[in-house]
């Protein structure tokens, strides 16, 4: 019995553990460095077809892309024991607070990027 709880322990751990270090984030794109040499034909190769897009009258076009979501869900989990019993526990919370996080690139006419915008 006294094994199992240093062993319950070292699960967790390890569980936490490879949590946390597969959560690996992108660097940071410099967009402003991108006007004027980067094309509509990029964005797409590089982030996927747009989620939202429009043609204005005057030959630019507006492309959006889903790249992320703010708050909203968690998970956790958990490890407790009383007397000679041990229990573990794993719970999930999923809330509305969250909102999408928007890349807005306008194009021009040429396909060239000349503006960009993310919330």
């Amino acid at each position: 019995m006294k094994l199992r709880v240093p062993l319950l322990v070292l699960f967790a751990s390890l569980l936490a553990g490879g949590a946390v270090t597969s959560c690996a984030t992108k660097p940071k794109v410099d967009w402003s460095s991108r006007i004027g040499r980067y094309t509509y034909d990029q964005a797409v190769v590089e982030l996927g077809p747009p989620d939202r897009q429009a043609r204005l009258s005057d030959g630019r076009s507006v492309a959006e892309w889903v790249v992320g979501h703010t708050g909203g869900s968690g998970v956790t989990f958990g490890i407790g024991s009383f007397s000679r019993h041990t229990g573990v526990g794993v719970s999930q919370t999923v809330g509305s607070g969250g909102r999408d996080k928007i890349l807005r690139l306008t194009f021009d006419a040429n396909n060239q990027l000349v503006e960009w915008s993310q919330n």
